[in-house]
């Protein structure tokens, strides 16, 4: 079994940049790709990005594209979310998942979670 476990969160002025991590132990062939979802209060958690282990593609939401970039480190196995240009409502609780493939992951197929980390973008 796959697991999870997030860090990087906190606050950051709006304009600024975090960069949120998430370890994976237990990682197996049906894993082949890992995503970070968000959920701000009061909201559904959204799809933000995946990226897969095997070739690094990857997929974007419309909403942080061009600001946010997934990348990953196979020796490691870990997964980045590199945020730029931070806006108030990126403010949520970021997630990290493992799925099966990254497709999978877009629309919402998650196999494993991790705990969150909180984001704050202050204006």
């Amino acid at each position: 079994q796959v697991q999870l476990v997030e860090s990087g969160g906190g606050l950051v002025q709006a304009g600024g940049s975090l960069r949120l991590s998430c370890a994976a132990s237990g990682r197996t062939f049906s894993s082949d790709a890992m995503g970070w979802f968000r959920q701000a209060p009061g909201k559904e958690r959204e799809f933000v990005a995946a990226i897969a282990w095997s070739d690094g593609s990857t997929s974007y939401a419309n909403s942080v594209k061009g600001r946010f970039t997934i990348s990953r480190d196979n020796a490691k196995n870990t997964v980045y979310l590199q945020m730029n240009s931070l806006k108030p409502e990126d403010t949520a609780v970021y997630y990290c998942a493992s799925g099966a493939h990254r497709l999978r992951i877009v629309s919402g197929s998650v196999a494993v979670w991790g705990q969150g980390t909180l984001v704050t973008v202050s204006s």
